[in-house]
């Protein structure tokens, strides 16, 4: 007989503080069966290959894996198998997993990494190119995902995407948008061509991969153009039919660490011994309540459950139902506890294998109570500095990262009562900008702190050999008080995704909206310091003279490059939501 996983025990850092803060919810448990199975995804066609297998009496694992590879066909700019990723499973039987599949650095990465010529690159100036990758985790995530909680066989997975790939696929309009981002003027001279892209904050792109994208002149391809990718058809045929090893080992594996070797621009060491060694690890989840909602995502090397727990946590004491959506009181709130909450994320965040991560202390709840004590209803404060949470190490440095946006979500729950919830990324658009078998290589290494020492104390998320950069990732799940499934959510757009399922998870919980009408909610960003950023042309953006007169330092509207995708459970059955100001939708079974 299996032993749900939340009654197993429980690694050493997840002390009774931590276990105090979900003492008061019931754990998840067993469902009767939905009518029907849901998945919500960033493009419809995706969403519909998540569908396809769920009513070929797929799992919502199967489905989410489906889901991942035809949005790697189209929205290459965001995620796919040359990435990683993070996937919060309930099994539907009382059974909670998470897995971590975050890229790791080469063996031969030191914290050094990105000094080039006697001084740290920017984040910019190190997204193009070799020194930016990581080795994939995506495909061994599956596979362990797959192995854990599948029901149909592997190859039955990738027969969507190979079809987009193979048949091809229509450029959305917000692909067009992405690929207009990055148009550069061919008659432009090489050495002025990478500096405009650098500009741009992205990738240089290969020949190759702007020839699937561009037309001759250099104009991106027009919304409703039929792309097709057969180098990627290819390879997604011999992966579904050698598995796993086809992509860690063989000729993949060679190429995929002969072309950040060999690459143009910021060559980095990689073998395919960094390749063979990868693994995809479980980790154990990181609970607690809000509300008498148990609430559940992924925890270190990811920011995203320590960050929307925190500020959570911090919010509790006050009566956001009572002042309501509409009200810049409530927003001001929200600010400031994502002001406290990053910055402890900034302090303490990184690879858990590596430095001392206090996931307990962070998310305690008599350590937020008392943070939360910094917070005034009518007062902001006139400056934030991270805390000191019980088990945080000492004379360590913040971070300072700035990660870039781009990423995909996507959630799945069946009707058996399986809830996938699932973030993958490349990091920013293109990544690294290189191509391997029509696959797009991440640039996830610029995840990790630039700098390793600051002030002469290290940096917690600096590179090391083997380690898995910070991530702002945060899949989620949501439990009623009764400790029935409430809500999978998720989101893309690099640091303000936790500020987004944040904003979700109030919506749902203290506003009583839906889903959908959670997702449309505005967004404010306070990542940390005095800055607050809040939804250009948003009702939030009409709030900022009452913002400031709170005395916030400053606020400023912002394009944010939001993107979620949500399930809710109502009534005993399943809603999808996806934002609408993605090209995201739901797809039911």
């Amino acid at each position: 007989m299996q032993i749900p996983l939340w009654k197993r025990p429980i690694l050493a850092f997840l002390t009774p503080l931590f276990l105090a803060g979900c003492a008061t919810t019931a754990p998840p448990q067993a469902r009767s069966a939905y009518e029907r199975g849901m998945v919500s995804a960033a493009d419809p066609r995706a969403a519909e290959a998540g569908a396809e297998m769920l009513r070929t009496g797929g799992s919502a694992t199967d489905a989410a894996l489906a889901t991942l590879l035809a949005l790697n066909v189209v929205e290459p700019q965001s995620s796919g198998i040359g990435g990683g990723g993070f996937l919060v499973i309930d099994d539907g039987k009382g059974g909670l997993e998470t897995i971590d599949g975050r890229e790791t650095a080469p063996a031969a990465a030191t914290p050094d990494w990105f000094r080039m010529n006697g001084q740290f690159l920017s984040v910019p100036q190190a997204i193009p190119g070799g020194r930016s990758v990581g080795v994939p985790g995506n495909v061994a995530l599956m596979a362990l995902a797959h192995e854990r909680h599948g029901k149909l066989p592997w190859k039955r997975l990738f027969e969507p995407a190979i079809r987009l790939a193979g048949d091809g696929f229509a450029v959305s309009p917000r692909f067009h948008e992405y690929l207009a981002n990055y148009r550069i003027d061919p008659a432009t001279p090489p050495e002025l061509r990478e500096l405009q892209y650098v500009a741009k904050g992205g990738a240089v792109l290969s020949p190759a991969s702007r020839a699937l994208y561009y037309q001759a002149d250099g104009s991106p391809l027009p919304a409703g153009t039929v792309v097709r990718n057969p180098d990627f058809a290819r390879f997604l045929m011999s992966l579904a039919k050698g598995g796993p090893k086809a992509f860690y080992g063989g000729t993949n594996a060679l190429a995929v660490a002969e072309t950040v070797s060999k690459a143009p621009r910021n060559p980095a060491p990689m073998t395919v011994a960094d390749l063979a060694a990868y693994r995809a690890k479980p980790r154990p989840p990181v609970c607690g309540t809000y509300r008498r909602h148990r609430i559940c995502g992924m925890g270190p090397p990811s920011s995203g459950a320590t960050t929307v727990l925190a500020a959570l946590g911090l919010l509790e004491r006050f009566e956001l139902a009572a002042l309501g959506k509409d009200s810049p009181a409530a927003w001001h709130l929200i600010a400031e506890a994502e002001r406290l909450a990053y910055a402890d994320r900034e302090r303490y965040l990184a690879d858990a294998d590596f430095v001392t991560v206090p996931v307990a202390g962070l998310v305690a709840r008599d350590y937020l109570a008392a943070r939360s004590e910094l917070i005034s209803p009518d007062r902001a404060m006139k400056s934030v500095a991270p805390g000191s949470p019980p088990g945080a190490p000492l004379a360590q440095a913040d971070s300072l990262t700035a990660d870039v946006p781009s990423t995909s979500h996507f959630v799945v729950i069946d009707r058996n009562g399986q809830a996938a919830s699932l973030t993958s990324t490349i990091e920013s658009s293109f990544g690294s900008g290189l191509m391997v078998n029509g696959y797009f290589l991440n640039n996830e290494l610029t995840d990790f702190s630039m700098v390793p020492v600051r002030d002469g104390r290290v940096v917690a998320n600096r590179v090391e050999s083997g380690k898995r950069p910070r991530s702002s990732m945060a899949p989620t799940l949501v439990y009623a008080p009764d400790g029935s499934l409430r809500l999978a959510v998720g989101a893309a757009g690099g640091t303000t995704i936790p500020a987004q399922v944040l904003r979700a998870i109030i919506g749902v919980i203290d506003w009583r909206l839906s889903a959908q009408e959670a997702l449309a909610l505005p967004v404010i960003f306070a990542p940390g310091g005095d800055a607050v950023f809040v939804e250009k042309g948003s009702a939030l953006e009409a709030m900022i003279p009452a913002l400031l007169a709170f005395g916030h330092a400053s606020v400023t509207p912002r394009q944010m490059p939001l993107k979620a995708n949500a399930i809710e459970v109502v009534g005993g059955r399943l809603a999808g939501a996806a934002d609408p100001r993605s090209e995201g939708a739901a797809a039911p079974e």
